[in-house]
């Protein structure tokens, strides 16, 4: 008796996973990617492989998860009608965006620039709760609204750290931008700043630990350790990894974690779908070989077409990065919101299939 509820308890704390325990909390949950932390923290920061290999990573696993997001976008069902805007309008208004950004490279380039680098944190942080969430009712935890709150604050404190301690976004170029215009020394809240940005820090590993046991105290389940793991993971990314000179490691990672989720969903999909024809194997690379090829033409071959026009590479390649990435950011807070008469509902709450 005393055994079965060990293993009751410990099949709860795992969780329900997506495809396997292995699978999930290695790339999704970012196992592996402590992994390689812990090596890099080790090393004191050295590279672990021949640095002209990394664009090569990048190229494969972050490049084509932006990609990913408008692969997604366009064939997911009925997204054309639910969607309008996003699928037809918001491609060519973010083009029109980057060539003022181009033309105007220094009264705009840096502004937009900024604008990336500030909302990238908080997409990492919204990537690492949505997630958690995800698995919580995949696993039967059921979450009330201060449950929520308490894994959404655990989940932000990265982005609310890189915001305050971020030198090329966030509110040093607020500050920079806007109050040091008025003639108050921007320079001298840079150690109030950094003085709470490293309290900030501090907390960041202690609330999860709390939302946790607050969570498992209630009415509605204990969460997967999974869940935990996401946000614990996301917070090593942005506090250790950019010390040691590594957060390059994260962006695949985090690239790696966003292409396995979104193709579970889009598996779902296409194996549901009347009068398909083919297996699993087929639908995951023609997804992936799709999402690889947009990523490579709209990271190389987009920045050199500005290029030809005449406009400098720095400001091609930067803002047109920049670009993608917020691009990005808006498709993802479109085709993540699972409303009610969303089918993939099922696939994270199954209690509903």
């Amino acid at each position: 008796m005393k055994k079965s509820r060990t293993s009751s308890i410990a099949s709860r704390l795992a969780g329900r996973t997506f495809v396997h325990p292995v699978f999930d909390y290695l790339l999704i949950g970012g196992g592996a990617s402590l992994v390689v932390a812990a090596f890099v923290y080790a090393r004191q920061g050295e590279a672990l492989i021949n640095i002209e290999m990394l664009p090569v990573f990048i190229l494969f696993s972050n490049s084509a998860h932006f990609a990913a997001s408008t692969v997604r976008l366009y064939t997911k069902p009925d997204s054309f009608k639910s969607l309008p805007f996003v699928t037809m309008l918001l491609p060519f208004v973010m083009l029109a965006l980057l060539t003022i950004c181009i033309t105007w490279a220094r009264q705009c380039g840096s502004h937009l620039q900024a604008i990336y680098l500030t909302w990238s944190p908080y997409h990492y942080a919204a990537q690492a709760y949505g997630l958690a969430v995800m698995y919580a009712y995949r696993s039967g935890c059921t979450l009330g609204k201060t449950d929520k709150r308490w894994l959404w604050w655990a989940s932000m404190l990265p982005f609310f750290y890189v915001l305050i301690y971020g030198r090329e976004g966030g509110l040093h170029w607020l500050l920079q931008t806007f109050v040091a215009e008025e003639g108050i020394g921007y320079f001298s809240w840079s150690p109030v700043l950094n003085s709470f940005s490293t309290v900030l820090a501090q907390i960041a590993f202690l609330l999860p630990a709390f939302a946790f046991y607050s969570i498992a105290r209630g009415e509605g389940g204990s969460l997967p350790i999974i869940s935990m793991l996401l946000i614990v993971t996301n917070g090593i990314w942005w506090y250790l990894l950019p010390a040691l000179n590594a957060f390059a490691w994260a962006t695949i990672f985090h690239g790696i974690q966003y292409l396995a989720i979104v193709l579970i969903f889009h598996l779902r999909d296409q194996m549901g779908r009347a009068g398909n024809r083919h297996g699993a194997a087929y639908h995951v690379a023609w997804f992936y070989l799709v999402s690889f090829a947009l990523g490579y033409g709209l990271f190389q071959c987009l920045p050199f077409a500005y290029r030809w026009i005449g406009f400098g590479m720095l400001e091609s390649y930067l803002l047109v990065s920049a670009a993608i990435n917020i691009h990005h950011f808006i498709v993802d807070a479109y085709i993540w919101r699972l409303r009610g008469s969303d089918s993939n509902r099922r696939i994270v709450d199954p209690s509903l299939a």
